[in-house]
């Protein structure tokens, strides 16, 4: 009895076990939601948190909640969010193109935020450069933020905005919101906002589609440079000015009895801009306040490709295509069976064909299906015609030579041909004048085959092989006449249209500026008179384009071996990218072996004229304006643009000047286009001695923090208002008439000792605080420190200049190499009037059989040619 009754009472006893553990034990798997702040030494995962939303963090009126949640309740890929919580409207998302598992881990640490797949890899990070962080925030906005012990702002999501903006969030000149690929596929699409220096763009694969401008109740009020694109309940606006001015607004009716709450600004994943409001009462349901573009029909794939669309967004395949139900994507193909779209050899696009020719295979004989009159494509509206002045068989020879060429427009009335290069969109009505043909590729007759039989007759067994050979001789007649008047052709539009031997390459790029002819060119410039300088590979003439604007012409001359390389690439990105703080390439010329690039004309020249010989001296305020724009520049190279750029030649020559305080970085197009898992194996020298940074000198690996460093050294000489070597005297000193100074190692030490007012430039001397100085010094120091690590970003550059990011610290065990230099230029300049020291002399340290005075060495008079190129 005893026995069958303890038998009886084990079930209840373990099933009250398991409620004690899932009680008191719980938080080792789950956890509550925290409100508005979390400390650092945090962990959190999806499995972590019993609500199953996956929810650690919510803002203090709980309106956003910070989860690691899937984007649909069916999937079961995960991401870090921060989530609006009536609208269910996901505001930014970290990892987007890597989801994790619901037991991949977020952890928080004073290093910052990392988030870890099930291998333990990091696979996204806030990337802060000091170990300072103090908890984790979720502000009412929605803004993440990661904080210090004096409540400052180390990092927030603001900054790293996805495809949505909140009311009041900016989005900064140069960034851009990406779209998702899918509705619940957060990965990054095609399409995206891009606020550029003068209007806000949509692009499909970098082709514009859109302007806010276009829309018909957009205004422009100046035209200021644009800094940001902010959207609330009134408006959506570009604004300029330090955010003072209106660029371009595009007032909203946002009915105030609706209760409108919560509103974003959103790219959608189908290609439309949308303003979105929601209300209190029904959190869920939105309303459009705005969306652009409102032809629906001018986006790039809102219908399938070759499709057409009318009426809005009603979509048919092209007369002479049609579905195929074999096709998943609902992509149009030829009625003709025999005829395919030809390939791209230069696109990723997982719908090319594959069987289309080889990409080097110019010599194909492509077919050019001609669209029904009518029919138009959206980039012509926002690209320049390839050529000018040519029959439309020109044209389609052009596009035959392109390997990335999928079809051309021709505009009968004046001989203009444009180019559809990589991707295939769908198509709209549009102009009788313009006429579409799409390259096509012949699939090939499967032949006739004739079976052998004895009835088979004995004159057709004699007559075959003779007509045979007639054919043949015939087709070979015709092939060779043809090739003879292709030939022709060609010769006589090269001759006409002054082409060079490079053409294919030319035309093959995407993205190009606008190619102008090599007379129009020479008539700006005025026969290449006005020479304004010299910069990076070539010579700089002032001119005037036809339509009154100025430019800068800049002479390719020192090309070298791989002249048409370095051409073509600076052409290649610098002709894609936009951004206020750089020098915007209009267009380019080739002619013959001469390469010329046509950038916008800034009217006060470079930055070493204005503050080493400008008159009357530049006032404080301004210079700090030019750090601020040149660091604002160097960080978009940095960490703006889809690949990050070195410039790897940062000096005051290539900071340009304008009206308005308007500062502008040039001359980074013939810098290496980096990829992240590249940067750290460039290790090709160039430069400009006095700002090369030690690891050009040390073959170590070379990344963004080499700019940072010759940033450092520019700023040095912005405070200083000279160059970082020279003789005049400081401190009431007279140093011997050709004894150099070295002003980094004499700001090192003022710093040490607190005299910053005696770093200014004398011109200057009771007009700025000593508190602003300061300011800059540290700054400055702390982008020349030796380690590459230990020196800021160019964003935390800009944040400390702007005081929205705490200043840094100097390292002086991370400065001592400046002692050297110094110490290097006392002795160098000794030797001889003409002999300035240069990095390699500067930087050969005493060894235990040399001392500091000893000879200098073959090695330690390598000159600036050789350590920079031809300049």
């Amino acid at each position: 009895m005893g026995s069958s009754t303890s038998s009886s009472l084990r079930p209840p006893l373990l099933f009250s076990f398991f409620i004690f553990c899932a009680l008191f034990f719980s938080p080792a798997f789950a956890g509550p939601v925290s409100v508005s702040s979390i400390p650092i030494n945090f962990t959190a995962s999806n499995l972590q948190f019993i609500d199953h939303s996956g929810a650690f963090l919510a803002s203090a009126n709980g309106s956003f909640q910070a989860r690691i949640t899937t984007s649909k309740p069916e999937s079961r890929t995960f991401y870090f969010v921060v989530i609006h919580v009536s609208s269910h409207t996901i505001i930014w998302s970290a990892n987007r193109n890597n989801p994790i598992s619901e037991s991949s881990q977020l952890r928080l640490t004073a290093n910052g935020l990392t988030l870890y797949n099930d291998s333990g890899k990091p696979i996204w990070s806030t990337h802060l450069n000091r170990s300072s962080v103090s908890s984790m925030q979720l502000l009412e906005s929605g803004n993440l933020v990661l904080i210090d012990a004096g409540k400052n702002i180390l990092w927030q999501s603001f900054d790293s905005p996805t495809d949505v903006l909140v009311s009041g969030q900016k989005l900064l000149a140069g960034k851009s919101l990406v779209a998702s690929s899918s509705d619940g596929d957060l990965s990054e699409g095609r399409y995206k906002l891009v606020i550029g220096d003068d209007d806000a763009m949509l692009e499909w694969n970098g082709m514009v589609y859109w302007k806010l401008s276009m829309d018909s109740d957009a205004f422009r009020d100046t035209n200021s440079p644009v800094e940001f694109l902010t959207a609330n309940a009134t408006g959506v606006f570009l604004m300029g000015g330090n955010g003072k001015e209106v660029v371009i607004k595009r007032i909203l009716n946002v009915n105030s009895s609706n209760s409108a709450d919560f509103m974003v600004a959103k790219l959608d994943y189908t290609g439309l801009f949308n303003v979105l409001s929601f209300n209190s009462v029904d959190g869920i349901n939105s309303k459009q306040e705005f969306e652009g573009p409102d032809d629906k029909c001018s986006i790039p794939m809102i219908c399938s490709r070759l499709s057409v669309c009318s009426n809005g967004g009603s979509c048919s395949c092209a007369p002479g295509f049609r579905n195929d139900p074999k096709i998943n994507n609902g992509d149009c193909v030829a009625t003709d069976a025999s005829l395919t779209l030809a390939a791209s050899c230069e696109s990723d696009d997982d719908v090319s064909i594959s069987s289309s020719p080889s990409s080097n295979d110019t010599n194909f004989d492509f077919k050019y299906f001609r669209l029904k009159e009518g029919l138009d494509y959206f980039s012509n509206d926002f690209t320049e015609p390839q050529i000018h002045g040519v029959d439309d068989s020109l044209c389609k020879n052009l596009c035959s030579r392109n390997c990335s060429c999928l079809g051309v427009f021709y505009t009968q009335s004046s001989g203009s041909c444009y180019m559809i290069t990589n991707y295939l969109g769908s198509m709209k009505s549009g102009s009788e004048n313009r006429v579409g043909y799409i390259k096509m590729v012949a699939v090939g007759d499967q032949g006739h085959v004739v079976e052998k039989g004895s009835d088979f007759p004995t004159i057709a067994a004699i007559l075959l092989p003779l007509i045979g050979v007639l054919v043949i001789a015939g087709v070979a007649v015709m092939y060779l006449k043809r090739k003879q008047r292709r030939r022709h052709s060609e010769k006589r539009a090269r001759s006409k249209l002054d082409f060079d031997e490079d053409i294919d390459d030319l035309v093959s790029i995407p993205g190009l500026p606008v190619r102008l002819d090599y007379k129009e060119v020479a008539e700006a410039t005025e026969g290449f008179k006005n020479r304004i300088g010299s910069g990076g590979f070539g010579t700089v003439y002032k001119g005037t384009l036809s339509d009154g604007s100025e430019v800068a012409v800049k002479k390719i001359t020192c090309l070298g071996a791989q002249g048409k390389k370095e051409f073509l690439t600076e052409i290649a990105v610098i002709g894609k990218i936009h951004h206020v703080n750089l020098v915007k390439l209009k267009g380019f010329c080739a002619h013959g072996g001469e390469r010329f690039l046509v950038y916008e004309f800034m009217k006060r020249g470079s930055l070493d004229r204005t503050l080493f010989q400008g008159e009357p001296v530049l006032d404080w305020k301004e210079r700090v304006e030019i750090a601020v724009g040149a660091a604002r520049g160097l960080a978009y190279l940095h960490s703006g643009c889809e690949r990050k750029i070195i410039h790897c030649d940062v000096k005051p020559e290539n900071i340009l000047l304008h009206d308005k305080s308007q500062v502008k970085i040039s001359d980074f197009g013939m810098s290496k286009l980096l990829s992240p898992e590249e940067s750290g194996h460039f290790t090709t020298m160039r430069g400009t001695r006095g700002y090369l940074a030690p690891e050009w000198l040390t073959s170590s690996a070379v990344s963004d923090k080499t700019d940072v460093y010759s940033y450092g050294m520019v700023l040095l000489e912005i405070i200083r208002g000279r160059k970082n070597s020279g003789d005049s005297p400081y401190s009431g000193e007279s140093p011997g008439p050709h004894r150099l100074i070295y002003f980094p190692l004499f700001a090192l030490e003022m710093h040490e000792a607190g005299r910053y007012d005696e770093l200014v430039d004398p011109g200057l001397v009771g007009r700025v605080s000593s508190r602003d100085v300061e300011k800059m010094v540290r700054v400055a120091l702390c982008c020349v420190h030796e380690e590459p690590c230990l020196r800021p970003s160019m964003s935390n550059v800009v944040g400390m200049l702007e005081g929205a990011v705490p200043l840094g610290e100097p390292r002086v065990e991370s400065l001592n190499f400046l002692r050297f230099y110094g110490r290097r230029f006392t002795e160098v300049s000794t030797v001889g009037e003409n002999s300035e020291p240069n990095e390699f002399m500067l930087y050969r340290q005493p060894t235990a059989n040399t001392s500091s005075t000893a000879s200098y060495n073959s090695f330690s008079y390598i000159s600036s040619q050789q350590v920079s190129g031809p300049r």
